[in-house]
Parts: C-alpha cells; sequence; structure tokens
C-alpha cells in the first residue's frame, strides 16, 4: 500500500480522529470486490493477447498495421495526401 498523506482544505493537518476514520474507509475499500462496468467488462486472456503496440517505428509502419487489422481500407487515401501536409 503506498504512503498517503491528507490535509483539510483549510491546510490544517488531519487529527487523529479524521485519521483513524480515514484508515477505517481505506482498509473497507481494500476488501472489496473489482466492480467492472457492464460497458467495459473484465477481459479473458485471449481478447488480451489481441491487443497490439501503439507505438510504431514510422507512420508507414503505423498505417500497414493499421490496413492489416482493417481499421484503414486497403485503397484509402493516406492521410498525409489528403490534408495536404
Amino acid at each position: 500500500m503506498a504512503i498517503v498523506t491528507h490535509t483539510r482544505r483549510d491546510g490544517i493537518e488531519l487529527t487523529p480522529e479524521e485519521k483513524a476514520a480515514r484508515n477505517r474507509r481505506l482498509e473497507a475499500a481494500e476488501k472489496r470486490p473489482y466492480v467492472y462496468d457492464p460497458d467495459c467488462p473484465l477481459l479473458t486472456p485471449e481478447q488480451l493477447a489481441e491487443f497490439r503496440p501503439a507505438n510504431f517505428p514510422s507512420m508507414e509502419a503505423r498505417e500497414r498495421a493499421m490496413r492489416e487489422a482493417g481499421v484503414l481500407a486497403p485503397d484509402a487515401v493516406p492521410l498525409e495526401a489528403v490534408s495536404g501536409k
């Protein structure tokens, strides 16, 4: 567990009673199970294995990977040609 320091908004240190209450809340939170959002459920190992790195050595490598993944259509015009840059 990380070391956490709290102060009140007015800059005064917490009283011993406030610190005890904070510690009780933290300990209770540590014991609660994780609750995953229905819109973002826990991923299976197979789904996690499908992730690919997002950093590419060049824009060409990024574009090639996006085409292979089906994000860009094979006949799509490169972004540089559209933006004029």
